[in-house]
């Protein structure tokens, strides 16, 4: 990726729809070359997927909880399986410390929490254990990732290193 792509790019996870003539006038290439790093971008995996972010709570799941999970070593690859599959889990991660896994789950209520726990998570085979931590406010969450410069400049005021406007 040069420059021009990591642009693209960062203009792009801010603003999905914007179209290659409004990306070729930001860059300065034409349409046809960002039509052609786009592509370039999205067969190569760089754009993984195409799709629109939803606020959670107008479709009735308000509700955010992190869950500290450990899971028995025996049987954690099927019960891993079982809980990425959960419509509800949001993210899974494989962490290191005292637990295995750290899960952000999205559900209408406390209530719709205590069921999934209890019926869908806790039941399984390898789960030891589950520690949750319900979200009382979200100050930030975002997908955006920081597009940096390949080559790091010496100056930190260089517009270079600045979010794409």
């Amino acid at each position: 990726m040069d420059e021009i792509d990591r642009q693209i790019a960062a203009f792009l996870q801010i603003d999905g729809r914007m179209s290659n003539a409004q990306l070729a006038e930001k860059t300065g290439l034409s349409v046809s070359a960002v039509s052609e790093r786009v592509r370039r971008l999205s067969s190569s995996g760089v754009i993984h997927s195409w799709r629109a972010l939803l606020n959670p709570v107008p479709i009735g799941l308000g509700f955010c909880a992190f869950v500290l999970l450990d899971v028995a070593y025996d049987g954690e690859e099927e019960t891993g399986q079982a809980i990425a599959a959960l419509p509800e889990v949001q993210e899974m991660h494989h962490i290191s410390g005292a637990h295995s896994y750290l899960l952000k789950i999205r559900v209408r209520d406390s209530a719709a929490m205590q069921a999934l726990l209890h019926t869908k998570i806790k039941p399984l085979a390898g789960v030891q254990r589950t520690e949750s931590i319900v979200v009382l406010e979200t100050v930030k969450e975002t997908t955006e990732l920081l597009v940096t410069p390949s080559e790091p400049t010496n100056h930190p005021t260089d517009s270079s290193t600045r979010r794409p406007k």
